[in-house]
């Protein structure tokens, strides 16, 4: 697919602090900055907890299990958002004097997502008293039904989207609940955890828990690098509350103050903690994590997490990085079937449809999420892909591209074919579901019709939003570290690029896919080092080529103590 670069157009940056360089301004007002309180990264510029709705019956509940000394469960979701806010969730609460907490993630392969009934029982079967879900629950009727028919008090804190009807829990936390005040919709599910346990730290100090107990109040703080993993490896929108939520905790993982879990992984990914950014958690410790969920146990993620002896966080590292290791091949063998079929499909037809669906009776379904990732980037098409989860049923994981909202198009499907969609959630660029087997020819149809009716052939077309062209004086080390500073940049609120012409100085493959390149800017300015990476190998390297046309992120290199400029090159167009 060709990509072209789009400049974004210059916008009104009166509004913003003018100690600020015009380049930072104009950044800041072309991602939507309206205030200079928006770039408050400091605890106190965050939202209240209380205006979260439910909160005060959850406070209740929790106190009741606290001074009763009740049995918690946690019931967390098998990612990163779900392995963090588990963590968070068994460290606060026992930090605070709970002594019977534990947690539970359903396998995916055996028990599929969110409270149901199954988990249920094995949750009855440790004489649970108050379960708690993070980062699920708020589809789960008839899980939450079952809990409370069993005996238990039900606690939902999640994030993603309500259905029309709300599970009978006793309490529920998440701030896209319909009259909910928070004021972001946001939050991941971690991020929804640390408000609850903020919240419930104030409360007990309030009500003399700590006094009468003899325990110290923990500070809450000390749980923000697992809110920033959680948040950053989740994807979802960086406002400025989640910002400040993700700045605070990177502050804190590069001061050394984190959790031995994170300071391990970081070492398996061969990332400094020092100089950790929000890029570093998405693309190296996220995946890590994740992996575990996608093809064995979230459990010994959280494991991890929770470890306090650094020498046992290594070995758990360890195995976790061999995980994602595994999970990389997995995933590329998958994505070549996947290209080879699309490729034949464009070859045969002369078009794709404007919805992809992919299927592949051997697919690990752990992985195809990913997978529907990666060719969405490639095609600029929603995508879902698919796998088995039993003989008669299949999962199935989509991504989308701005403009088609994918939970919403499929609550269409589901209300316009009955029975064709088994059940489904998420969220607007990405989605899970599962259908018969039987019906995915007739989904495949439907999919791409809708996507074709919602999208318009401009919409399906690739563009690379620009920050512009930098001066000569702009290829600096000042601005590189003003720009790393200016972050943490992410999802809605993306890191700056910028594009222009390069004169092509010399080029050679690193690793047999990486392009790495001499340049020299057209508008003047020195030699700079530039990495492509996963080029094209049927047109790169060309030693015919002189010049070229850049889509880049302007970064640091750091290298046996020395610092240059190096440019991280999206988009590589010959000219």
């Amino acid at each position: 697919m060709n990509i072209t670069i789009q400049r974004r157009p210059l916008m009104d940056d009166s509004h913003l602090p003018a100690e600020l360089s015009p380049r930072l301004r104009q950044i800041y007002a072309s991602r939507g900055v309206r205030s200079p309180a928006e770039l408050d990264k400091s605890t106190q510029a965050l939202l209240p907890p209380m205006g979260l709705k439910g909160m005060e019956e959850a406070l209740a509940l929790l106190e009741t299990a606290l001074r009763q000394q009740q049995r918690v469960l946690i019931v967390g979701d098998f990612d990163a958002d779900g392995a963090t806010s588990s963590a968070l969730s068994v460290l606060a609460l026992r930090a605070m004097g709970c002594r019977q907490v534990d947690f539970l993630v359903p396998n995916r392969f055996d028990y599929g997502y969110g409270l149901s009934p199954e988990i249920v029982t094995l949750a009855a079967a440790r004489g649970t008293d108050l379960l708690i879900t993070v980062d699920n629950g708020i589809s789960s009727l008839s899980g939450v039904a079952a809990a409370k028919a069993a005996g238990m008090a039900v606690l939902v804190t999640d994030h993603h989207l309500p259905g029309p009807e709300l599970p009978a829990a006793d309490a529920i936390i998440n701030p896209n609940q319909v009259d909910c005040g928070f004021g972001s919709g946001n939050l991941a599910g971690v991020g929804v955890a640390f408000y609850l346990m903020a919240a419930l730290r104030t409360h007990l100090l309030q009500r003399g828990w700590f006094e009468q107990t003899g325990i110290t109040a923990p500070n809450i703080a000390d749980f923000l690098d697992l809110v920033a993993l959680g948040t950053v490896a989740d994807v979802v929108a960086l406002d400025a509350n989640n910002r400040a939520l993700v700045h605070q905790g990177l502050q804190r993982i590069r001061a050394g103050k984190c959790r031995p879990g994170i300071r391990a992984l970081c070492e398996v990914a061969k990332r400094e903690l020092h100089q950790l950014t929000a890029s570093d958690l998405g693309f190296f410790l996220g995946p890590r994590l994740n992996a575990v969920g996608r093809l064995d146990d979230m459990s010994l993620g959280i494991a991890c997490l929770l470890c306090n002896d650094l020498t046992l966080a290594r070995q758990i590292a360890s195995q976790m990085d061999g995980l994602n290791q595994e999970r990389k091949e997995i995933e590329q063998g998958m994505q070549s079937e996947a290209l080879a079929g699309l490729e034949s499909l464009l070859a045969a037809k002369g078009e794709l449809p404007a919805g992809l669906v992919l299927y592949r009776q051997d697919w690990h379904q752990g992985v195809v999420g990913l997978v529907a990732s990666r060719i969405k980037e490639k095609f600029y098409r929603p995508v879902i892909a698919f796998a088995e989860s039993s003989e008669q049923e299949l999962k199935g994981s989509g991504r989308s591209i701005p403009g088609l909202h994918l939970r919403d198009a499929l609550e269409r499907l589901d209300s316009q074919h009955p029975g064709l969609i088994s059940k489904f959630g998420g969220h607007a660029m990405a989605a899970g579901l599962t259908l018969p087997k039987s019906k995915l020819e007739a989904f495949e149809t439907h999919f791409s019709a809708l996507v074709a009716e919602w999208l318009t052939p401009e919409q399906l077309t690739g563009t690379w939003l620009s920050d512009g062209e930098l001066a000569a004086d702009e290829f600096s080390l000042v601005l590189a570290e003003q720009l790393r500073q200016a972050g943490p940049w992410g999802q809605a609120f993306p890191e700056p690029g910028f594009d222009g012409r390069f004169r092509l100085i010399s080029q050679r493959l690193l690793a047999g896919k990486h392009l790495k390149m001499q340049v020299q800017p057209e508008v003047g300015g020195p030699e700079l080092d530039a990495i492509a990476f996963n080029v094209d190998l049927a047109t790169w390297p060309d030693g015919s080529v002189q010049w070229v046309e850049l889509g880049y992120r302007l970064d640091i290199n750091e290298w046996r103590g020395n610092r240059s400029v190096q440019l991280l090159v999206s988009l590589l167009h010959p000219l």
